[in-house]
């Protein structure tokens, strides 16, 4: 592999990148089972890139059954430092319209039965998640996203649910009270994996909808949230092709060591299974005693 790859996953309404041209198309086995879908390998403003369908080619997965550990394992299999999140999301303050893209740069975590790490018992992480996005690659998209005419916001708080159903409504005017900006069902735990396996991430929120809290605005629905889709995927694919030609992005932030320190238990604890199953993960980590 000659270069670092960068990763986009496509949510909803994202389902393949118009201008990558496809060199490769890889089913990948990964310790968590298959991914949603096979990794489209190609070129994309002159950079390697790797797109993965996080609901798989026609939508066929809710997010409470994506099974994001595989996800991004097989991301990390494939040699990628960067991974762009696209995602479809509502919209919690009035001054963030549908048709707006938002950069978040924290998330507040109300799922309820997701797997949260790779790891098992016998591999103790605690992995620090104050700044659970790659500032680098934030600032960038956010910039490629103003250089093509994007309605854009930089930073807010993206509260991630199950679903997936919709909130009630006062669900909604309770997470509106939270003072959150955006509200989705994909990126927590796929944030929290990433930077487990130490992957720069960062996510383009594409605003469908004002939820269902706005009192002059429809409630949020299916048909509403397509028609809005169609016109954010058109901006997000120009937005990632102009930030994909500005790479590659420095790796000095601290997503490329997060689990230097992190990993609690002593290498030899480690069971010898173990150590060679989670390799890919902790084997740079396991030549002796971490810093801490």
């Amino acid at each position: 592999m000659t270069e670092a790859r960068i990763g986009i996953i496509g949510g909803s309404g994202l389902y393949r990148m118009q201008d990558l041209q496809i060199t490769d198309q890889v089913k990948v086995d990964t310790p968590f089972g298959e991914p949603s879908d096979a990794y489209l390998i190609g070129k994309l403003a002159g950079r390697e890139v790797v797109f993965l369908s996080r609901h798989g080619q026609g939508h066929r997965l809710v997010p409470s059954a994506l099974n994001f550990r595989a996800n991004i394992y097989g991301m990390k299999k494939l040699g990628v430092e960067w991974i762009i999140s696209v995602s479809a999301v509502g919209s919690m303050q009035e001054r963030i319209r549908p048709g707006d893209i938002v950069v978040p740069d924290q998330f507040f975590d109300r799922t309820k039965n997701r797997i949260q790490t790779f790891f098992p018992p016998g591999i103790a992480v605690h992995i620090a998640f104050a700044d659970p996005v790659c500032p680098h690659l934030s600032r960038l998209l956010f910039e490629a996203g103003c250089q093509v005419g994007a309605s854009m916001h930089a930073g807010g708080t993206y509260l991630c649910i199950e679903g997936p159903q919709f909130s009630t409504r006062a669900e909604s005017r309770i997470y509106r009270q939270w003072g959150v900006d955006i509200i989705g069902m994909t990126n927590i735990p796929e944030a929290k994996l990433a930077r487990e396996a130490e992957i720069c991430y960062a996510t383009l929120a594409l605003v469908t909808d004002y939820d269902c809290w706005h009192e002059e605005e429809e409630d949020v629905s299916v048909e509403s949230i397509l028609q809005i889709m169609q016109q954010n995927v058109q901006t997000a694919q120009r937005i990632i092709g102009e930030a994909v030609s500005r790479f590659p992005l420095p790796r000095d932030c601290p997503c490329a060591e997060a689990l230097k320190g992190a990993i609690v238990t002593s290498p030899e604890a480690i069971p010898e299974p173990l150590r060679q199953e989670y390799a890919l993960l902790i084997g740079k980590y396991m030549t002796g005693t971490q810093e801490t």
